[in-house]
């Protein structure tokens, strides 16, 4: 259930007799021909459905992260490492002072890994709560799953282009593109790396069918409801 449709009674509520929630994680950054909030859209998503059957509330998605690199890009917003972390460890303390005891980061967006480390100190303080973050596109049976439909793919290719990131009266290029040289582009400027990248895809086709999605989405929702499902200790 997302925390959009609850109130504080019913949160109050489901605190008796459960302690979980999960947090997206999401970003505001260029995805090619897709939506400036695909990391957010599918953090959010992939939770939700999750969670759903699950009981387990939902918050909305942290909708910036870090990605500098894409500056360059209009509409890219993008945090700084300590203004990221700060909002971060602001939203655990919040959790934590109204009950909640074993949260999920589901993570949509690279850049955002630092949360990680953020998690386990701020676990340290707080020894009575347990924090996960889950990775989702690249956990490892999801992971397995996009190599299984195709090994050329990366950020903003079709792994990324679900019905929900698309964009109305938007087609996408046929080809696929060649991936990129990650070595040399993390040491590109954000406006050599649009030159680089032109439309910001890092390689591989722009669209898969949505059966194919379809089973993709389907394993991903999966795996990130095993990890709300325990361990937790």
């Amino acid at each position: 259930m997302k925390i959009a449709e609850m109130n504080w009674s019913q949160v109050e509520a489901y605190l008796k007799h459960d302690d979980r929630c999960v947090l997206p994680l999401g970003s505001t950054e260029q995805h090619a021909n897709l939506s400036l909030s695909v990391d957010s859209i599918l953090s959010e998503k992939v939770a939700a459905d999750a969670a759903e059957p699950l009981g387990v509330p939902v918050f909305p998605a942290v909708a910036y992260g870090l990605t500098p690199r894409f500056m360059a890009y209009p509409g890219t917003v993008s945090l700084s490492v300590a203004t990221y972390l700060a909002v971060v460890r602001d939203i655990l303390d919040s959790l934590a002072s109204t009950g909640f005891r074993r949260i999920l980061l589901v993570n949509g967006h690279g850049g955002n890994v630092p949360a990680g480390n953020l998690a386990l100190e701020w676990m340290g303080e707080n020894p009575d709560v347990a924090v996960k973050l889950h990775n989702w596109w690249n956990a490892p049976k999801t992971f397995a799953k996009v190599q299984e439909i195709d090994p050329v793919a990366s950020h903003a290719s079709w792994m990324e282009n679900f019905p929900w990131t698309r964009l109305a009266g938007i087609e996408q290029p046929t080809q696929q593109k060649p991936m990129v040289d990650f070595a040399r582009m993390s040491v590109m400027s954000a406006d050599t790396l649009r030159g680089y990248l032109g439309d910001g895809n890092f390689g591989g086709y722009y669209e898969k069918s949505d059966d194919e999605m379809e089973a993709l989405w389907a394993v991903g929702v999966e795996e990130t409801r095993a990890q709300l499902e325990g361990p937790w200790s």
